[in-house]
Order: C-alpha cells, then sequence, then structure tokens
C-alpha cells in the first residue's frame, strides 16, 4: 500500500492568510482540493502534502500573485518548527551539530522531505529535497519555505541578521527584482538539483546564543522530565571534567532513579547521556581555546578527555574545524 505523503498544516497557514487578506476564495479553494478548513484550530495536525502543492499552485495563477513562496516565507517564524526540533538546537553546542539534527529529523516536518549538508569548498551548503518533487510544477513555493527554516537555524547561531551567501531552488524559478532586494548581496540560482542555502565553514563552530528557552517545566508524576536533566547535567557535569566524570549509572543513582528510566527520560526527547557529555566538554574546550592561550594538551586534560588525539577529533566532528583552526577562527571575530 502506498503512503500519503504529509506536511504540518502549519505551513499552509501564511498562504491562506495572504489569500484571505486579498479576498480569495480561499475555502472553496481548500476544498477543491480536499484539503480541511479551519486550519489555524490544526496547526499541528497533517494535511496531505501533494494536494496542498496542488492548492498553492492554483491560488498563485488564479489570484495573480507573484513569489508567493517568498510572500509566505516573510510569514513563518522559527517557532513554526516542532517543539522537539526547537529543543534539540537549542541544547546543541554548535551549528554544524544543529543542522546534523534538522537534517536527521526533517521527515517529521514533511514525510517526504530529506535534508542534508554538501561540503563546498570553504562552504557547505544545506540542502533540502521533496522525494516526489521529479513530478512536480512550481515547487519554489515548497522551497522557498525549505531554505527559510534552514536560514533561520543558522540565526540562532549567527545573528538575526546573517543572510546566507547564496540560495538556490531545484525549480526552474528566478526571484523578482523586489523579492530579490529583501536578500542583498544574496545569489540566486535554479535549476539545481536540490534546494539549498550556502554557509561559510567558520560559521559552523559558532555556539547558540539564542534566549528562546525549551520548554517550560512542569510537573510529571515520576519526576523531573527529560528538558530538566540536561539542564541540570550541563550546570553540574564541568565540575566533573578535570576528574573522574560520572558514568550514565552514577548519575542516575544521583538523581535517585534506575538506570532505564533515566534512559527513558533523555531518549523521550531524543537525547543521549554522551550527547549531553560531547557538548559540555565542547562548552568547556571552545572557551579555553578562545579566551586563554593554554596548549592543546593541557586544554584536552581540562575537558576529560584522556589524549590529545582523542580531543581533536571529538572536537572536529562537534565544530567542523580542529581546535588549532577553532582558535585561529576565534581570533579573527
Amino acid at each position: 500500500m502506498a503512503t500519503i505523503p504529509i506536511t504540518r498544516s502549519q505551513f499552509l497557514l501564511p498562504f491562506v492568510g495572504i489569500l484571505d487578506e486579498i479576498g480569495a476564495p480561499t475555502n472553496s479553494l481548500l476544498e477543491k482540493f480536499r484539503l480541511p478548513s479551519s486550519l489555524e484550530a490544526k496547526s499541528d495536525l497533517y494535511v496531505p502534502l501533494l494536494p496542498a502543492i496542488h492548492f498553492i499552485e492554483t491560488a498563485q495563477s488564479t489570484q495573480g500573485i507573484k513569489d508567493f513562496g517568498f510572500l509566505a516565507s516573510q510569514r513563518l517564524h522559527y517557532s513554526h518548527l516542532r517543539e522537539k526540533t526547537r529543543a534539540l538546537i537549542a541544547h546543541s553546542p554548535t551549528l554544524l551539530v544543529a543542522l546534523r539534527h534538522a537534517c536527521n529529523w526533517a521527515s517529521r516536518e514533511d514525510t517526504i522531505l530529506s535534508m542534508w549538508i554538501e561540503h563546498d569548498n570553504d562552504h557547505v551548503r544545506v540542502c533540502s529535497r521533496l522525494g516526489r518533487s521529479s513530478a512536480l510544477l512550481h515547487l519554489e513555493h515548497a522551497q522557498w519555505l525549505q531554505n527559510i527554516f534552514s536560514v533561520y537555524i543558522v540565526r540562532q547561531f549567527a545573528g538575526l541578521n546573517w543572510m546566507p551567501p547564496a540560495m538556490a531552488f531545484e525549480a526552474r524559478y528566478t526571484p523578482s527584482a523586489a523579492t530579490q532586494s529583501f536578500w542583498p548581496n544574496v545569489r540566486f540560482l535554479s535549476e539545481q538539483r536540490a534546494a539549498w542555502i550556502s554557509i561559510p565553514i567558520p560559521c559552523l563552530s559558532l555556539s547558540n546564543h539564542s534566549a528562546e528557552l525549551f520548554p517550560s517545566s512542569q510537573e510529571h508524576e515520576d519526576g523531573p522530565s527529560g528538558y530538566d536533566i540536561v539542564e541540570v547535567l550541563k550546570l553540574m557535569l564541568p565540575s566533573y571534567l578535570d576528574g573522574a566524570v560520572p558514568t550514565l549509572p552514577e548519575v542516575a543513582e544521583m538523581a535517585g532513579v534506575s538506570t532505564r528510566t533515566f534512559q527513558r527520560k533523555l531518549s523521550h526527547i531524543d537525547f543521549a547521556y554522551s550527547d549531553i557529555l560531547d557538548s559540555v566538554r565542547f562548552e568547556r574546550s571552545s572557551a579555553l581555546l578562545r579566551d586563554t592561550d593554554s596548549k592543546i594538551i593541557d586544554i584536552a586534560f581540562a575537558s576529560g578527555y584522556s589524549d590529545p588525539a582523542h580531543f581533536s577529533r571529538a572536537f572536529r566532528r562537534i565544530a567542523g574545524v580542529t581546535p588549532q583552526q577553532f582558535r585561529a577562527q576565534s581570533r579573527l571575530r
């Protein structure tokens, strides 16, 4: 049996809002493609993706709307991503780790959406593609949304005014001059094999400085939530990095729960103890690299690594650059 590609209703709301504002027959258009009405009350529910794309295409052509996807993307916000995706990004030690999480969970936003990272000389490309795109026309609408969310993720680390050096579309599409004026110094490309934005490699090691909170603590019958545990571990573990770092069973004992319960709470929010420990170690080592002239070997030991080689491999996996490259880049910022 074939599966039905679905997307969150959230992503249709900007298009519906624009149509309502210009007095378009929004409800009849929705009915034509068998899409539910009253989407505002169903923003976290899912609708079939292919009819949604046909709805957007038809609405643009019948209502004479130019750059419909761009206009809709202006109404989307970072907060429209799934809460779990945003929480993973918020707790990511670097932009690189955040982008990996976004790629891993892309299919939870659209079930046939895939995301990946490609290296391109001194940049990386964050690519996205709908699985059945070869059979569809006017995909620029969806690709604006795909690209804008990648931009929003980078802005959590690089600042709210960050712009990609280049933005590409799989569709045969060039934004109008008016649309391009909103993206100064951004190079637009069309007819690519995927939608993508480019990111300079030094940005990958940026830390998350967003002030957004995730999510607020709530009372649970079986104790603190997984998010509460992550926050507590980030406060506690730095004290142990230059000595004997507690094992997972030891931390569970400190929390007064079984190891299995502890793992279950973290698994529920898609975290592992090793991920949290890696994050804490990176935060310590990156601060020492940035703010001191300590030797790499001393920073490795102070961050809880048994040898400099292990430290360098782990650091590069998280930051995308070696400790030496990170130190050099941080001195230039």
